[in-house]
């Protein structure tokens, strides 16, 4: 059965289910596979919940006409899901990168809500099973998408840019993360372009580009559209610039932007700043905020309407954010990390203001999927945090375990709250980071 024949079946019943424990009457159950689990075998079970019919890819488990079987059910979900795409004629703004890719999905959906009806990634449904589950969601009152696609493996920015089609794109960074999946960090590099290859063959296709990184100016070529940002003065030909306007005294951020020199002083407004007192902590999420500003600017937005989304983005799920407790100042950036994050979330602290120096702490967590490159990694960072000169440092985890230090070493995060139960810190500012696997986003309870 063809895609266009699977899609008129799905028009006929437009909800897919890939749970069969979630099975709504008259919907599809499409049975995933994965490590632990065989959605085939539960085929059964989602049609007698109510589903009227189920997509399988082992032809035992047929037993009437419901079942459609197909040669693999993952391929089928993503090219039902393309065609649920092409049925819209909208703009489908797709975001990846090493690190902030969810944070600057948020502000852009943030900003684009002043002004459009917008869909946009859920959670981190950003890879190959997300994606198709985030384009099904559209309907006829969207008029802007936004797609976040994560990458741990060469070749996966390519698969999700072929199911979602966008028409414009950002990549954040490139960094040093899945080294594992990818083998180097030119895997990382070559990876996340795909979707600047993708977006080169649209004859509409455009690159909202951190003009700023060395590593994605590299990757444009001549034949495709750009709109530049950057936090340096000097390049005038930036679309929209911006930097730091904080002092140290307060973890949260405060930056301002403007459009480019050259256009301002023709319009008369060359000391135009737009000033934005912001919610998230970490001077490393100037850039992200600068490609939100970019995207509203490109799609109308009005200006006073992107400073009021940014002034307001409530950050969440223990991304950049600051927490004040009964005893102590948290900055809470726990859901993942790698060498690229660590250091600039390490850096971005020894930056704010503290009376004392000894009342700083750090509790990181290990950095996970970095294979063969993980124990260097792990005693790089260590090495870093030796000359910061911040004495109270609590490691979590067998890789910084591994680490040559004299600091505070746990094996996981249980042990690390026995310890806050006997020592009770108070009085802290206290960085708190690690990859999402450490669970050290549980702490802020304890703190």
């Amino acid at each position: 059965m063809s895609a266009k024949e699977l899609y008129q079946l799905y028009q006929q019943h437009p909800c897919i289910t890939t749970d069969s424990r979630d099975c709504p009457e008259g919907s599809i159950f499409l049975a995933l596979k994965g490590d632990s689990f065989d959605g085939n075998k539960f085929a059964a079970q989602a049609l007698e919940k109510g589903c009227a019919l189920a997509i399988i890819d082992e032809k035992e488990y047929a037993k009437d006409e419901r079942y459609i079987v197909v040669d693999n059910t993952l391929q089928t979900y993503k090219d039902l899901a393309r065609e649920h795409r092409r049925q819209f004629d909208i703009p489908v703004i797709a975001i990846t990168g090493t690190n902030g890719k969810t944070t600057t999905k948020e502000l852009v959906k943030a900003v684009l809500s002043e002004k459009y009806n917008v869909l946009a990634t859920e959670g981190n449904f950003n890879n190959d099973v997300g994606v198709p589950k985030t384009l099904l969601r559209l309907n006829k009152e969207h008029e802007i998408a936004i797609i976040e696609m994560g990458a741990s493996h060469p070749g996966d920015i390519k698969t999700l840019v072929e199911t979602a089609e966008p028409t414009c794109g950002i990549i954040t960074n490139v960094g040093r993360a899945h080294l594992q999946g990818f083998g180097s960090f030119e895997g990382v590099i070559k990876t996340k372009g795909e979707l600047y290859d993708y977006l080169r063959q649209q004859p509409d296709g455009l690159v909202f580009l951190d003009a700023d990184n060395d590593y994605l100016v590299d990757m444009i070529t001549d034949d495709m559209w750009v709109t530049p940002y950057s936090t340096d003065p000097e390049k005038q030909y930036a679309c929209i610039s911006g930097e730091l306007a904080s002092d140290n005294d307060s973890p949260l951020l405060k930056f301002r932007w403007r459009k480019p020199m050259m256009e301002l002083e023709e319009s008369g407004e060359s000391q135009k700043w737009h000033k934005v007192q912001t919610q998230l902590v970490g001077n490393y999420n100037v850039k992200n905020l600068l490609a939100a500003v970019a995207v509203g600017i490109n799609f109308g937005v009005e200006r006073k309407a992107i400073c009021h989304a940014l002034e307001n983005y409530q950050p969440t799920n223990s991304r950049s954010q600051f927490l004040q407790t009964e005893h102590n100042r948290l900055i809470v950036d726990a859901y993942n990390a790698n060498p690229t994050s660590m250091l600039a979330a390490i850096e971005n602290f020894c930056t704010i203001s503290q009376d004392n120096q000894s009342e700083k702490m750090l509790i990181l967590g290990d950095m996970r999927e970095l294979g063969d490159e993980s124990e260097k990694e792990h005693q790089k960072l260590v090495d870093i945090i030796k000359e910061t000169g911040i004495r109270d440092v609590w490691l979590v985890g067998p890789e910084f375990g591994k680490t040559n230090c004299t600091f505070h070493k746990f094996d996981d995060v249980e042990a690390v709250k026995t310890e806050i139960q006997k020592s009770r810190p108070s009085g802290r500012l206290i960085l708190i980071k690690g990859s999402n696997g450490t669970k050290l986003y549980q702490l802020p309870a304890c703190l």
